[in-house]
C-alpha cells in the first residue's frame, strides 16, 4: 500500500512538490520505455505545476516528444457556432491547457488530448434528451447526474456514446493506460465531473448533467458572468476510471479544499467523496499522492494519529527545503521533511 500525504507551506512550495514528483516519475519511466501517457487536470490548484513542468522538459530533463497527454474532462454548452469556435472559448479546457502547459513547451508532447464536449451542441443534446427518454437513464442522487445512454440509443445521443464517450476510452486503452494521473478536487469532493452522488460503476467517460454547485462555484471564481452562461453539461472521466492509472497524484490547496481532503482520508469510500477512491486505488497496490498546502491539510494535521493508523503516511515539509531523489519517495529527515 502507498499513500503518500505531503504538507506544504503553500502554494508556491505545493506546486514545486508536485512537480518534482511527476518529473522524477516521468524520468523514471521513460528510461524503461518509449512513452510516457500523462493524464492532467484542469482548475487553479495544478497551475503551478504545469510551470515548473514545463521548465524541466524545456531543460531536456525529460522528454516531451516522448508523452502522450489526455485530461480529465471538458465542457458541453460553451458558446461557439461550431466545434472550433467552442475549443476556442477562454473557458475551454482546451484553451486552458495551451494557457497553462503547452503552450508553454519549446518542442511539443507527441499528442494532446482533451475529451471532445465541444464537438456537441448543447441544445441539440437537450432536445435530444426531451424528445427521447427511454434512450439513456439518470444516474445521481443529487443535482449532478450521469446521463447513461443505452446501447440501443440513436441519433445524436448514439453519435455521443460511440464516438465521444467510448472513443476516448478506447483511445486511452489503446495507448496501453495512463501512467500517472493529475488531479485536482472540487469542494464537494468530486473528481473531474464526476459529480457528487454519482454511483461508482457506470460508465469510463460520462456525459454528466452538472450540479447546481459546481455551476455557482465556476460563477464564483470568475470563469462565468452568471449561471445562464455557464454550461449545464460536461465530458468526464468516472471516478473508478481516474484511477485505474498505477499512480495519481492530487493537488489541492485553500481552506475550501479542507474538508472533502480528509473526508477522502478519514472516511469510508463512498460516491459522495468520489476522491475517496484513491482509497481503493492504495489498497490494490497502486500509489497515492497528495500534495497539499498547509490550508487544505489542516483537519488531516490535527487527526495525524488516525490517518497513519491506517497505514498512510503524512510528511511535513513546511519550511524545510527538499528534493525528490525517486519518483515515489524523497530523502527523509527523522523528523519527516525532505532535507537537502
Amino acid at each position: 500500500m502507498t499513500f503518500r500525504i505531503y504538507v506544504t507551506q503553500d502554494f508556491d512550495q505545493m506546486s514545486e512538490v508536485a512537480a518534482g514528483l511527476v518529473e522524477a516519475d516521468i524520468r523514471e519511466k521513460q528510461a524503461m520505455k518509449e512513452e510516457y501517457v500523462l493524464g492532467l487536470a484542469t482548475g487553479n490548484s495544478p497551475t503551478g505545476l504545469y510551470k515548473h513542468l514545463a521548465k524541466a522538459f524545456n531543460e531536456g530533463r525529460i522528454d516531451p516528444s516522448r508523452v502522450r497527454s489526455f485530461n480529465l474532462d471538458e465542457y458541453v454548452g460553451l458558446p461557439g457556432e461550431n466545434p472550433q469556435q467552442r475549443a476556442l472559448n477562454c473557458q475551454s479546457y482546451s484553451y486552458f491547457m495551451v494557457a497553462e502547459l503547452f503552450g508553454l513547451l519549446e518542442h511539443k508532447f507527441r499528442e494532446t488530448n482533451v475529451p471532445w464536449g465541444t464537438l456537441i451542441d448543447q441544445a441539440a443534446l437537450i432536445g435530444a434528451l426531451e424528445r427521447n427518454p427511454e434512450q439513456y437513464e439518470l444516474w445521481g442522487v443529487r443535482g449532478g447526474r450521469a446521463v447513461l445512454i443505452k446501447d440501443t440509443a440513436n441519433g445524436i445521443l448514439r453519435d455521443i456514446k460511440t464516438n465521444i464517450l467510448d472513443g476516448y476510452q478506447k483511445k486511452i486503452r489503446d495507448c496501453g493506460g495512463i501512467d500517472l494521473q493529475v488531479i485536482g478536487v472540487g469542494s464537494g469532493g468530486h473528481v473531474a465531473f464526476h459529480e457528487c452522488g454519482i454511483p461508482f460503476g457506470s460508465n469510463c467517460v460520462l456525459l454528466v448533467r452538472l450540479d447546481d454547485t459546481t455551476v455557482e462555484n465556476a460563477v464564483s471564481d470568475g470563469h462565468f458572468r452568471c449561471m445562464e452562461d455557464c454550461p449545464q453539461y460536461a465530458i468526464t472521466m468516472a471516478a473508478e476510471f481516474v484511477y485505474q492509472a498505477p499512480t495519481v497524484l492530487m493537488v489541492a490547496n485553500g481552506p475550501r479544499k479542507t474538508r472533502p481532503v480528509a473526508e477522502s482520508v478519514l472516511g469510508e469510500v463512498t460516491c459522495e467523496v468520489p476522491i475517496s477512491y484513491a482509497q481503493r486505488l492504495a489498497a490494490a497496490g497502486g500509489t497515492v499522492l497528495y500534495v497539499l498546502d498547509e490550508a487544505a491539510a489542516t483537519e488531516l494535521l490535527a487527526w495525524r494519529g488516525e490517518v497513519e493508523a491506517k497505514g498512510y503516511e503524512l510528511i511535513d515539509l513546511r519550511g524545510k527545503s527538499y528534493v525528490p531523489v525517486s519518483s515515489l519517495s524523497f530523502s527523509r529527515d527523522p523528523h519527516g521533511g525532505c532535507l537537502k
